[in-house]
């Protein structure tokens, strides 16, 4: 019930923060916009609202099982961890099993993520004005949707491509999803009253919207150095790797554009994380009540 909990509390947040993440992914990889209103302008005079949701049926399913493998692997892990130190798996475990089982979690998404995200990112970064916006002759986007893009990607750079930016995603989620579920466990132990076994919804919410901020303000420099590797398209070559990213991209916009996006990853990660939280809560203990009453 883990994978399956995780799986719908993943698809459900993606729906609600996709919108932010296309404006975060456009301000990461691209100078010209003066700062998140002007990125949202810009995006909806020339593409309208479609704009915001570019790659987004990928997205959906792509987080949907991603998240499903994450949570999977997260309380499998915990509960091997509990079994190998304390001889239980329904021991409590302490913050080091917390957080080893979290990047254990990070490091299997990876293998999932990366195609979804190169595609996602390619297809948020691509432009196709509305006809409507434009007098001149609209010419037909080089991806068409995020299946065409993942085909075009395979045809074009090989299936390595599919896996670029995997070094610094790999960097990324062990951190972040290390500290997520590390802050969201000790935020419901701290909020939880004496004698209550579980958390109530409204320290579920809570808990989980302030473990994805903090996980995303750790992740943000790999998050932009990740989207700037993967729109480096064949024919394009600048960066040779994860280092020498990180390297020109300071050199040529100094330290700050490690940083670009982190208020944006913050707001948006409140809401997505409570969806995620209370929904992954609520279907566990809904399948808990059912099969108890029967």
């Amino acid at each position: 019930m883990d994978f399956i909990a995780g799986a719908i509390g993943g698809g459900l947040s993606t729906a609600v923060g996709y919108p932010l993440d296309t404006v975060k992914v456009r301000i990461q990889t691209e100078n010209h916009y003066r700062g998140f209103w002007h990125c949202v302008q810009e995006t909806y005079r020339t593409e309208k609202v479609r704009g915001f949701y570019k790659g987004v049926t990928a997205s959906v399913l792509a987080v949907s099982v991603v998240s499903s493998v994450s949570f999977g692997t997260y309380k499998n892990s915990l509960g091997a961890l509990c079994k190998l130190r304390y001889g239980a798996a329904d021991a409590k475990p302490s913050k080091l099993d917390v957080s080893l089982s979290g990047a254990a979690a990070g490091a299997a998404r990876v293998v999932l993520t990366n195609p979804s995200e190169v595609a996602k990112v390619r297809m948020q970064t691509q432009r196709n004005p509305c006809p409507s916006t434009t007098h001149q002759p609209v010419s037909k986007p080089k991806y068409q949707g995020s299946l065409h893009c993942l085909k075009v990607i395979i045809k074009e750079e090989g299936f390595g491509g599919l896996y670029k930016g995997c070094s610094a995603l790999l960097c990324r989620d062990c951190s972040a999803s290390a500290i997520y579920f590390l802050s969201y466990s000790a935020l419901c132990d701290w909020l939880t009253p004496d004698g209550r076994n579980k958390p109530g919804f409204l320290v579920v919410l809570l808990s989980g919207g302030f473990a994805g901020v903090l996980a995303w303000g750790l992740a943000t420099p790999m998050d932009v150095i990740k989207s700037r590797m993967q729109i480096d398209e064949s024919e394009q070559h600048k960066y040779k790797g994860l280092i020498h990213c990180v390297r020109e991209s300071v050199r040529k916009e100094g330290a700050k554009v490690l940083f670009k996006g982190l208020g944006l990853n913050c707001i948006r990660a409140f809401p997505v994380n409570m969806v995620v939280f209370v929904t992954y809560e609520g279907v566990l203990r809904f399948t808990d009540h059912y099969i108890n009453k029967k």
